[in-house]
């Protein structure tokens, strides 16, 4: 299912973490918000945050730990979850490539 953004820049330079595993692009809409799009591939991964951020994933799976919790949340295609500012966070990809859209700033 293709998702459409009006009037989007997108930065063609790519984010590129933990030697290639998660790689995104930055998207700035025309109202300020910004968001990235991304692939997680199969490992895991710490994040810091330093703004609000909500995770939708679009394809595949993960899980997910915030910092400060031993919980685990198991997050599938089609649904999202949100990371407090200043916080952080691991997510584990098992086995297919997890795809998201990462938006910043409050909900």
């Amino acid at each position: 299912m293709p998702i459409s953004f009006s009037n989007v820049t997108v930065l063609t330079k790519a984010n590129v973490y933990f030697d290639g595993k998660v790689v995104s692009h930055t998207l700035h809409l025309a109202d300020g918000r910004k968001k990235s799009l991304g692939v997680i591939f199969p490992g895991e991964y710490h994040f810091g945050t330093a703004e609000p951020e909500v995770m939708e994933i679009t394809a595949g799976s993960c899980e997910v730990v915030f910092d400060g919790s031993s919980d685990t949340l198991a997050v599938a295609a089609g649904s999202a979850f949100e990371v407090a500012g200043n916080s952080g966070f691991t997510i584990r990809v098992a086995a297919s490539p997890c795809e998201y859209i990462c938006s910043f700033g409050p909900p």
